[in-house]
């Protein structure tokens, strides 16, 4: 199984602005599981959506219902690997070929943010590459808490003797070399037990991102991210938080909370079988009453599946009142955590919805009434070869994860050496040449 380094998940290899690349992504949620291969093609600075070097085109597509899996975390290990087995099996035979890793969602853990400060001695040359990793690596490894482990160690902003608010340091000259991180972390145990289940299909986990930072990558417009936006991901076991200002991702967050929790109430408030009332919940849930709601009727199974038992009727009305109370809760802890993040400092800023819970009829409104701010529900942008039943706020997390490739070299760390050295990329001579161009 891979070891944790320093407490730090792995992380991808950047992917080259010049080259193509095949990555593969793996969204593992409470309600399904979706694998996700594309083709990774160079483009003009100027074309796509902002800060994308690649276009994106999906050539194999899998997903399956999620076994094993509550809140976003395994809690049946073989059932969990059958779910996960069968989804990526479905992308490699869409793909025409085998995997080797894939780059994993995370959602569970309880995830946390924490803003802090590292920093080095550079002995009066130049900022050289080498030394944002080095500042970068040192930073996450104080960071790391016991039975935490460290998803993302982002650089918000460089010092350089004293002056602050340098956004990119390289060829710079100074002593004190300096960096302002966001640190996102989550419960170790959680993340080795996804590992471990993923590990076990004989497939390696090449990188882990947080949820709504890759829904963020796929689903944020070019400018939402500069001028300040949060994007909630609303999943059905989880609801995820990720908080974006000047373009970086400065703060994370998330509770146990999310769609399959309205799919509860909505069996038990009609006495229905759980598949029945996830059926309901997908053709007639809203947050919205109308004039007609009370006369409007919708046919509600027996919970016994009885074939004699005739079905019961329930108005749309009382199917309101059942969904929109857990809806409130659900946005009402969204409004609290974002008054204690860094979005409380941007009046201006908007919300931007994903996710499968996201879509029940009358969301949005009711998110901005509660929520105060812009609020529009976010779908994956600028993904080629997607099929139709993948293009909604469903799926903006595993999109996500195929652009994560293109900003990988935002957080360097040291796991990412040590791993290539791993699998025979460098040996013995390239620990010495590195060790010779980091000492003099």
């Amino acid at each position: 199984m891979t070891v944790l380094q320093f407490g730090v998940t792995p992380k991808a290899k950047p992917v080259s602005p010049k080259r193509s690349a095949l990555v593969a992504a793996l969204d593992v949620g409470t309600s399904k599981v979706a694998c996700l291969i594309a083709r990774l093609k160079p483009q003009l600075a100027k074309e796509g959506p902002h800060r994308r070097s690649h276009t994106v085109e999906v050539i194999g597509f899998g997903h399956t219902f999620a076994r094993g899996i509550k809140g976003g975390a395994v809690v049946d290990l073989q059932a969990a690997e059958e779910a996960l087995r069968q989804a990526i099996d479905l992308a490699e035979r869409s793909a025409k070929m085998q995997l080797e890793s894939v780059m994993v969602s995370i959602s569970a853990g309880k995830p946390a943010s924490e803003l802090m400060s590292a920093s080095v001695t550079v002995n009066g040359s130049a900022v050289a590459e080498r030394d944002i990793a080095r500042v970068v690596a040192a930073g996450s490894r104080h960071s790391a808490r016991p039975g935490r482990a460290v998803l993302h160690s982002l650089p918000i902003g460089y010092t350089l003797d004293g002056v602050s608010g340098i956004r990119d340091p390289r060829g710079m000259l100074g002593r004190n070399f300096g960096v302002d991180m966001h640190v996102m972390t989550a419960d170790m145990s959680v993340i080795r037990n996804l590992m471990y289940a993923i590990e076990s299909c004989h497939i390696g986990v090449a990188s882990m991102v947080a949820s709504p930072y890759a829904a963020a990558l796929s689903a944020l417009a070019e400018d939402e991210g500069h001028l300040g936006a949060a994007l909630i991901d609303m999943g059905a076991g989880t609801t995820t938080i990720a908080v974006f200002s000047g373009g970086r991702f400065v703060h994370g967050d998330g509770f146990a909370l999310g769609g399959h929790h309205v799919t509860m109430d909505i069996a038990r408030g009609l006495n229905t079988r759980i598949a029945d009332a996830e059926r309901i919940k997908t053709l007639y849930g809203s947050v919205l009453t109308g004039g007609s709601d009370e006369r409007d009727m919708i046919s509600v199974p027996p919970v016994d599946q009885d074939e004699g038992d005739a079905p019961q009727y329930v108005s749309r009305a009382q199917l309101v009142r059942i969904v929109k109370p857990r809806i409130e809760e659900i946005l009402e802890m969204i409004r609290d955590r974002l008054a204690a993040s860094p979005f409380a400092a941007e009046p201006r800023a908007r919300v931007v919805l994903t996710g499968g819970a996201c879509q029940l009829t009358g969301l949005p409104e009711l998110a901005t009434q509660i929520l105060g701010r812009p609020v529009r529900i976010g779908r994956p942008l600028g993904i080629a070869g997607l099929p139709d039943e993948a293009k909604g706020p469903a799926f903006a997390v595993a999109t996500g994860l195929l652009v994560y490739p293109q900003l990988a070299h935002l957080e360097p760390n040291e796991t990412r050496s040590t791993r290539h050295s791993m699998t025979g990329t460098g040996g013995y001579f390239a620990r010495v040449g590195r060790w010779l161009r980091e000492s003099f």
